[in-house]
C-alpha cells in the first residue's frame, strides 16, 4: 500500500521560521531546527525548509541550516532557497539534506533541472512552483494559473501546469505546488490546481497553501496530492502532526501512524 505523507513546512527568514498570508505579513514562529525536531517526534513523514529570502537577497544556500537539521532529525528533509547550480545543491546534500528544491533559478535556467537530475537522480530534485490564479480574459492566451518567482514577487507569464509538465520531463522527481491565493488564508487548498497538476504528471504532487482545518488535508489528498504540506496549523499549536495523520487515517487515507 502506498502511504500518503504529511509534511510540515518551515519558511526561514534570517535564521527564524516565519509565516504570513499570501506571502506577506510575516510573523515569527521560532527556531527552525527546534520546530523540526518537534515535528519529527510527532510523526512527520518529511520536512521542508525554504529560505524565503535566499533568492531575492542573492544569499548563499542554507548549508549551515542543513547541517544543524541533519544532526537533530531522523526523517528525510528538503532544503530550498537560493540553489542556482549543481555545486549549490551538492553543498546542501553533503551537509545532510535528502532533497533540494528549486524554483526561481529553474525558471531562469530550465536546464538546471536536467543537470541536477543527471548528477543526483530525480528522487533528489523537487521543483517548487508558486502559482497564482488568473482570470480568463476570453482571448484564450491567459493561463489559468501563472507561475511567480522571487518569493512570489515576480510574474513570469508561464502557465503553471505547462511548467510542471516541462519540469518533470527535464527530471524533477516531485512537485511542491503552492497556491499563492490560498497561502496563509486557512481557507483550504486550491483544489482545481492540485487536481490539474496531479492529472498532468505522474510524479508526486505536494499540495501547499491554505490549510486551516484537518479536513483540508483530506480534501488535498482526494484532489490527487501524494503529500500534504502545512505550516501555520502546526507552528502556532492549532494541531499536532499526530492529529493530522489520525484525521487522514480516519478518512481512509493510508498513512504512517506512530
Amino acid at each position: 500500500m502506498h502511504l500518503k505523507r504529511v509534511i510540515p513546512c518551515l519558511d526561514v527568514d534570517n535564521g527564524r521560521v516565519v509565516k504570513g498570508t499570501n506571502f506577506v505579513g510575516l510573523r515569527d514562529a521560532g527556531d527552525p531546527v527546534e520546530l523540526a525536531a518537534r515535528y519529527d517526534a510527532e510523526g512527520a513523514d518529511e520536512l521542508i525548509f525554504l529560505d524565503i529570502t535566499a533568492t531575492s537577497d542573492a544569499r548563499d544556500t542554507v548549508v549551515a541550516l542543513a547541517r544543524r537539521a541533519a544532526d537533530e532529525l531522523f526523517i528525510p528533509f528538503t532544503i530550498g532557497g537560493g540553489i542556482r547550480s549543481v555545486e549549490d545543491a551538492q553543498a546542501v546534500l553533503d551537509a545532510g539534506a535528502d532533497k533540494v528544491a528549486v524554483n526561481s533559478a529553474a525558471v531562469k535556467d530550465p536546464d538546471l533541472i536536467n543537470r541536477l537530475a543527471a548528477v543526483f537522480g530525480s528522487q533528489c530534485v523537487v521543483l517548487a512552483v508558486d502559482a497564482r490564479r488568473r482570470e480568463d480574459d476570453g482571448s484564450g492566451q491567459t493561463p489559468a494559473y501563472e507561475v511567480f518567482v522571487a518569493g512570489g514577487r515576480t510574474a513570469t507569464g508561464l502557465d503553471a501546469i505547462e511548467w510542471i509538465k516541462d519540469g518533470v520531463a527535464r527530471g524533477a522527481g516531485e512537485i511542491l505546488l503552492t497556491s499563492m491565493d490560498r497561502d496563509g488564508t486557512k481557507d483550504g487548498y486550491e483544489l482545481p490546481l492540485v487536481q490539474a497538476a496531479s492529472e498532468a504528471v505522474s510524479v508526486p504532487i505536494i499540495a501547499s497553501g491554505g490549510v486551516g482545518e484537518l479536513s483540508h488535508l483530506v480534501d488535498g489528498m482526494k484532489a490527487g496530492a501524494d503529500a500534504v504540506l502545512a505550516a501555520s496549523i502546526f507552528h502556532f499549536g492549532q494541531f499536532t502532526v499526530g492529529q493530522a495523520k489520525q484525521a487522514l487515517a480516519d478518512a481512509g487515507v493510508p498513512t504512517r501512524l506512530t
